[in-house]
Formats: structure tokens, C-alpha cells, sequence
């Protein structure tokens, strides 16, 4: 179930082909596809390498996992590390729907299902912004609904975030993790053992769609 990789670059180069490769399927049955880009320190060199694909990126929509609560333009802004590093060269004629200030969940149900979710995983197992010791877990895991609002006080930096649900992550064609380090793989390997973490919740209600990467440090 995991795949591993020798490197940073091995890793990019496998999860950015495996991305495009979902991307253009979507495009060759409907007219538009759509990636859900995920925020942290790991996505940035995948995002330079889709950003230099051959796609018609004029036909995707590119939307987020989760955010943090702060000006576009921000450093901890998701939407501005989309920018900078994704929507970019051939990729800047992508449609962007940030997550803050928050949309109407409305607005992005038409996006759904996704032909392709990037994620990260935390030292936690969080995933997006579903952080274990947020009071509002339990109900981000389980409802049907698309969008959560995330209290300050909680993952690095501890920002009020809004995240997309559960629900919404897997209704995906694709979902692909990404991670790196002994530490991650470790808190993987209790998930899958069935520790009740969201990581493991993604995997297990995702029906097989969800490849996992991982390199060491």
C-alpha cells in the first residue's frame, strides 16, 4: 500500500505523473477537471513540476483542502504557496476557488467528485485541517456537509483554518498522500493498524482509490 521512494525527486516526479495522469483522464470524458491542492511544506516542488506540464489548464479548476484564516498574501497563506508554485507558467490559466474568506459551500459543490486530491499527513495524522484535540472533529469526520470552520489554537501555526470534510476529500477519483520521514511512517503504520486518526479514516472510507508516497527524510 505504501510506495517508497528513494528521494525527494523520485517522489515528486512519481506523484506530480500520477496527478497529471488523473487530471487528464477527467479531461477526456467532461469538459473540466478538477485538483484539490493541499498546503504545508511538502506540495512545492510537485506544484513546480505540474506547472511546467503540458495540460490544458484551461480546463481545470484548482481549489484547496484547507486554509488558514489570513490575507491572501500572507506567508502561511495556502492560497498564496498555489500561486506562487502551482498557477504558474502553462498552469496559470487554471480557475483558482480559494477557501478564505470562505465560500459558499454551494459555490464549489459543482467541482465534485474530484479527479484528483494532493494531501499531506501531520506528525498527529491530521489531514487538510481535520486535527486530532479539535472539538469539532467528530463532526468534520462524519457529516455529510462540505466545509468546517477550525478554531485557533491548533496545528502549526495555530491559526483558525477552515477545512473541507471528510466526505468531501473522498468523493475523489483519486486521492494521493504524501509524506516523508520515519516519524510520519510510524504514525502511518498505527493508522493502518487501526489507531482512529483521520489519516486512517481517509484510507479506509476511500475505497482503494488513495496511493500513498512516501521517501525518507
Amino acid at each position: 500500500m505504501i510506495e517508497t521512494f528513494a528521494d525527494e525527486a523520485a517522489l515528486t516526479e512519481a506523484a506530480a505523473a500520477a496527478v497529471l495522469r488523473s487530471l487528464a483522464q477527467g479531461l477526456t470524458s467532461r469538459p473540466r477537471a478538477t485538483l484539490v491542492a493541499t498546503g504545508g511544506r511538502s506540495p512545492g516542488a510537485i506544484y513546480d513540476r505540474l506547472a511546467r506540464s503540458d495540460l490544458d489548464w484551461s480546463r481545470i479548476d484548482v481549489t484547496l483542502s484547507d486554509e488558514r484564516c489570513v490575507a491572501a498574501d500572507h506567508a502561511d497563506s495556502n492560497a498564496r504557496l498555489v500561486r506562487e508554485r502551482l498557477l504558474a507558467g502553462p498552469a496559470a490559466g487554471a480557475r483558482f476557488h480559494p477557501l478564505w474568506p470562505a465560500p459558499e459551500a454551494a459555490d464549489l459543490m459543482p467541482l465534485r467528485p474530484f479527479d484528483a486530491v494532493l494531501l499531506g499527513m501531520g506528525e498527529d495524522g491530521h489531514i487538510a485541517s481535520l486535527i486530532p484535540g479539535d472539538p469539532g472533529l467528530p463532526d468534520a469526520l462524519n457529516t455529510p456537509e462540505f466545509l468546517r470552520q477550525v478554531p485557533p489554537g491548533l496545528g502549526k501555526p495555530p491559526l483558525a483554518r477552515i477545512t473541507l470534510t471528510l466526505s468531501a476529500l473522498i468523493d475523489a477519483r483519486a486521492i494521493f498522500l504524501c509524506i516523508s520521514g520515519e516519524a510520519k511512517r510510524a504514525v502511518l503504520a498505527r493508522a493502518l493498524a487501526g489507531e482512529d486518526l483521520p489519516v486512517g479514516r481517509l484510507i479506509s472510507q476511500s475505497s482503494g482509490r488513495t496511493r500513498i508516497f512516501w521517501r525518507p527524510e
